[in-house]
Parts: C-alpha cells; structure tokens; sequence
C-alpha cells in the first residue's frame, strides 16, 4: 500500500482573526474564550492578539465541546481545566510507576 504525502503546514502562532477562521467561529466567540480564561494571548501586534500552539490546539478542543455537546463558553473552561488536572495526574502516576 502506498501512503499519500500531505503538504503540512505547522502553524505556531495565529491572529485573532486567523484562529477564529481556524476554529470555524467568529471573533467573538474566540473573545468569550479568553473572557473565560480558556484562552491566553501572548501578545498584542497592534490591535490583534496573538495566540502561540498550545492555545491553538485549545481552542480546537473548546470548539469542539461546543459545536458537538453544545457547552458554552464557561463549561468548556472547566472541562479543560479538568482535563487539564487529569493529565497532570496521570504524567504524576506514570512518573511512579517508572520508579
């Protein structure tokens, strides 16, 4: 079988503008998420923010919850946060288990 090569493109840091489109929203749904402390900017350039990988990737996952369970905004940031707190428990318990 012959395995098809992608062009990727690996994008490190996104506008607000360009994470939005990313994400398949609008700017203010985006704008919510920082609200919420989903999201971090890392910077401002001039009158956009910039949003590095990890946020990126954040944001597809908040998008996610919200466009297939319907949680807004708030419920997204606490689900995160405990999938957040799950994977510092199980790199903890992994940490142990190599002892």
């Amino acid at each position: 079988m012959k395995i098809a090569k992608q062009d990727v493109e690996i994008v490190d840091v996104m506008t607000l503008s360009e994470l939005g489109r990313f994400c398949r929203t609008d700017e203010d749904w985006v704008v919510e998420l920082v609200q919420h402390g989903v999201l971090e900017p890392q910077a401002r350039t001039g009158q956009e923010w910039t949003f590095h990988s990890v946020q990126i990737a954040r944001a597809k996952k908040a998008r996610r919850l919200n466009r297939d369970l319907g949680i807004n905004p708030a419920g997204v940031a606490v689900i995160l946060d405990l999938l957040d707190e799950r994977d510092a428990l199980r790199r903890r318990l992994a940490w142990f288990d190599e002892r």
